[in-house]
C-alpha cells in the first residue's frame, strides 16, 4: 500500500475535552509514558521547557538539542530536570544538524516523539549558511534536515512528529519565487512564511510517513509571552494590541504551561492514533479559518497552510536547498 491510499484526517475538531486553558500537565495527567523517548528542540526555555517538564513528568526520556548546551544544562539543573540529556545543535547550520543526527543515531536511544519547537521571530534581516533567510532556515529548513536525518529512528518506532506553527502563518504563504526574501525583506512576512512552512511540512511528512506508522501534526500554541519576542520593542507589542502601555499583557494570552499543552497533546493523545497531517490549536484539531469571523486573524488554519499540493512543492524545494531527502 502506498501513502496515497490513506484517507486524510479531516481538518475539524474531534472533541478532545480540552480547551484554551488546558495546561501541558493536564494533558498527560494519569499517563505512564515510561519507555518512550522524545526530542524537543528549543526545550530549555519558554514553551519548550514546559513541554519537556510535562513529558518528563509522564516518564518520557527527553533529549534536548541546544545551540547553547551549557546554558541548557544549567536550566535543567535549576529546574530539577537533571535527567534530561542535552546535545549541541544549531538549526541554522546544516553541518551542525548532521552532526547531531549522526550522534543521536549512534547513541542507541529510541525516538517516539519529535517536537520541532525551536524558533526565531521577527528578527532583523539575517543570513545564515549559504545566504538563507534566518527565519526560514531556522524554523523550517533546519527542522526539515533534522527529521530527514532521524528518519530511520522515527520510522522504526512509528513516531509522532509535532511541528510548531502559529497564527503567524496567516501573514504569508510560501514565497516560492523568492523563499529567501532576496528581493526585499519584511520581518513579519518572512516569519509568516516560515510558520506556513512548518504547517505544510507536517502535511507532507504525514503523507510520506503514514505507511510507516509515523504521523505528523502542526500546532498553534497560542499567544504567549516568552523569549520569542526578544527582537520586539515594547512599543511594537503595544501597537499590535498584545499589551497595554504599562506592559500588561492582554486577556487571551496563554501562560507557557498552557502554550505547551497543544504540543504535548499532539505528541501523546491516544485519540489521535491513526490520524495526522492536520493543524491543531487549543488541544484539538483546528477548524479551517472562517474569513467572516471577527477572530479570523487568530483562530483556525488558512487553506494554503494545509494544501497538499503546496506541501509537496515545499518538500521538493526544501530537499533541493538542503540536499537531504529520506524519501527520494
Amino acid at each position: 500500500m502506498n501513502h496515497l491510499q490513506h484517507q486524510p484526517t479531516p481538518q475539524a475538531p474531534i472533541g478532545s475535552g480540552f480547551n484554551h486553558h488546558t495546561t501541558a500537565a493536564m494533558v498527560v495527567e494519569g499517563m505512564d509514558l515510561s519507555g518512550c523517548a522524545a526530542i524537543v528542540t528549543g526545550g530549555y526555555s519558554g514553551l519548550g521547557l514546559e513541554t519537556v517538564r510535562a513529558l518528563a513528568g509522564a516518564g518520557v526520556s527527553v533529549s534536548v538539542p541546544a545551540r547553547r548546551p551549557d546554558h541548557a544544562r544549567g536550566v535543567f539543573a535549576a529546574s530539577d530536570l537533571g535527567g534530561v540529556e542535552v546535545f549541541e545543535l544549531d538549526l541554522g547550520d546544516l553541518s551542525s544538524v548532521q552532526n547531531f543526527t549522526n550522534t543521536y543515531l549512534k547513541s542507541g536511544a529510541g525516538l517516539d516523539i519529535l517536537i520541532n519547537n525551536a524558533a526565531i521571530m521577527a528578527c532583523p534581516e539575517t543570513r545564515v549558511g549559504p545566504g538563507w533567510e534566518a527565519q526560514f532556515a531556522t524554523n523550517h529548513l533546519g527542522h526539515f534536515a533534522l527529521v530527514n536525518g532521524l528518519w530511520p529512528l522515527l520510522s522504526d518506532g512509528g513516531a509522532r512528529v509535532v511541528a510548531l506553527s502559529s497564527t503567524g502563518h496567516k501573514r504569508s504563504g510560501i514565497h516560492f519565487e523568492d523563499p529567501q526574501f532576496t528581493q526585499g525583506y519584511e520581518k513579519w512576512e518572512a516569519y509568516g512564511a516560515s510558520k506556513t512552512a512548518n504547517s505544510l511540512f507536517a502535511v507532507q511528512l504525514d503523507a510520506f510517513g503514514a505507511d510507516h506508522g509515523v504521523r505528523a501534526f502542526a500546532v498553534n500554541p497560542g499567544g504567549i509571552m516568552t523569549g520569542l519576542q526578544r527582537h520586539l520593542r515594547q512599543e511594537e507589542m503595544v501597537a499590535a494590541g498584545w499589551m497595554d502601555e504599562a506592559g500588561k499583557v492582554r486577556a487571551g494570552f496563554k501562560t507557557p504551561e498552557q502554550g505547551a499543552a497543544t504540543s504535548v497533546w499532539a505528541a501523546t493523545a491516544p485519540m489521535l492514533d491513526g490520524k495526522g497531517g492536520v493543524y491543531c490549536e487549543d488541544c484539538d484539531v483546528a477548524r479551517p479559518t472562517d474569513p467572516q469571523s471577527e477572530f479570523a486573524r487568530f483562530a483556525g488554519v488558512d487553506a494554503y497552510a494545509v494544501d497538499p499540493e503546496q506541501a509537496r512543492r515545499l518538500w521538493e524545494l526544501s530537499a533541493e536547498l538542503t540536499g537531504i531527502n529520506a524519501f527520494r
